[in-house]
């Protein structure tokens, strides 16, 4: 079996070719999605890419969130479809609520583009079992609206659960609470971060490690062993 996992593409996304090509890479089969087509073409899994859909206009991925691939997506995701939402694709899963919290503006105000370290918190995901819990990895981050926000309850909530997915090491890049990097509902299909794993995955561009593979190669094994 080939898994076949789709990236969405919406206007203003940047990076849904450094995802296809990154599937590929792992071994899978990638699939284009068109935001406007409700057809999710038998995939087996879908990646939100990263970007400025719709020019961040109103919020980043307020409008993105009513395209209508969004209205399979969602309903594919709540029955157990993995989903990866990358930087733009985290936003646009958060407003879809399929993860709690909000992104705002950087508290620096300015936009930010480097190598990020990030620690593993949760290997039990569908998109993070490659790696190991505590383990850390460096890829790219790049964003505006990265600031991970949520109430004290929800925040409270996603620790208990084991449900923050990645914090960032060092320097927090944004002024996300909590360090929060990337966090993954309970059921672990649906995982988001700010971070581009996509962008690390050779070593001849990004940052010149492998370290972003294991989001990939970890979602085929799921795929694969189903």
């Amino acid at each position: 079996m080939t898994a076949r996992i789709g990236v969405v593409t919406f206007p203003g996304t940047l990076d849904d070719q450094d995802a296809l090509r990154a599937v590929r890479v792992a071994g899978a089969e990638p699939v284009s999605l068109w935001h406007r087509d409700k057809d999710l073409h038998q995939v087996d899994a879908v990646i939100l890419a990263g970007g400025f859909s719709y020019g961040d206009y109103l919020r980043a991925g307020a409008i993105s969130r009513f395209s209508p691939v969004m209205e399979t997506v969602i309903e594919q995701a709540k029955a157990g479809m993995p989903v990866l939402g990358i930087c733009n694709g985290f936003q646009i899963l958060t407003e879809a609520h399929l993860l709690p919290g909000a992104m705002l503006r950087n508290n620096h105000l300015h936009f930010i583009c480097r190598d990020q370290t990030l620690r593993v918190e949760n290997a039990e995901t569908a998109w993070t079992s490659d790696y190991s819990a505590g383990q850390e990895i460096s890829v790219p981050l790049k964003n505006m609206d990265g600031r991970y926000t949520a109430d004290e309850h929800t925040l409270d909530a996603l620790e208990a659960e084991g449900r923050v997915a990645f914090r960032y090491v060092g320097r927090n890049p944004n002024g996300s609470l909590r360090d929060i990097a990337g966090i993954t509902n309970a059921a672990g299909n649906v995982v988001g971060l700010m971070p581009h794993p996509e962008h690390a995955v050779e070593p001849l561009i990004g940052t010149g490690r492998t370290d972003g593979l294991g989001f990939f190669t970890s979602i085929i094994k799921k795929l694969v062993n189903a």
